[in-house]
């Protein structure tokens, strides 16, 4: 089965000067599967676990398929890439996906050791946002580990509420009411500095 893109969203594509390195950032496309099954075998089983709240040695195929496979709209992925030796590298991804209500969609972020603490988890966050409210979502919602202070720093400098799961011990709920961007305002224009967290 061929997977066809309708309409890849070239709008979001973005270049930044992080540690003086360029860094772009893009939708992810299907055949990204291999890059992103790396970056996520690259990260500490630390941040794996503060990802997907679960031990993870190794991503399953199908769900790297699911992460790359995406439809922009109800499933928006973002992925920051370096270029080195001649070669991508993925050094952060970020997501948000709709719940079947579609005004509300949950998301996650996850950036390589070497890049967490430059602002990139921020500028992406922000992006999500951003587009996620032109798209029509109202609520913007995530769960973390209470034990992830990164994340939760990052909430709180998103201005996300931030509370005790009452289902799930050690689960910190996020949320974030949206509201539409000024007209014109497009979502690229996010202040890098004002994110450094």
């Amino acid at each position: 089965m061929i997977y066809q893109i309708h309409r890849y969203p070239a709008e979001l594509i973005d270049v930044v000067s992080l540690s003086a390195e360029r860094i772009v950032i893009r939708p992810v496309l299907p055949q990204d599967e291999d890059l992103t099954s790396a970056f996520f075998r690259s990260l500490s089983p630390r941040s794996r676990h503060d990802r997907f709240m679960m031990s993870l040695r190794e991503p399953p195929r199908d769900l790297m398929r699911r992460f790359t496979q995406i439809d922009y709209r109800d499933h928006l992925a973002l992925v920051a890439e370096m270029f080195a030796n001649g070669r991508e590298i993925v050094i952060a991804e970020a997501r948000y996906v709709r719940k079947p209500d579609p005004t509300v969609a949950e998301f996650a972020v996850s950036v390589a050791e070497p890049w967490q603490g430059k602002g990139l988890a921020g500028l992406l966050l922000a992006k999500l946002v951003c587009r996620a409210a032109v798209l029509g979502v109202e609520r913007m919602v995530g769960e973390t580990l209470a034990s992830n202070a990164r994340m939760l720093a990052l909430a709180r400098k998103a201005q996300f509420t931030i509370r005790p799961s009452g289902e799930v011990r050690g689960v910190m709920l996020l949320q974030r009411e949206l509201s539409a961007p000024r007209v014109g305002q497009g979502c690229n224009a996010v202040d890098l500095d004002a994110l450094a967290a």
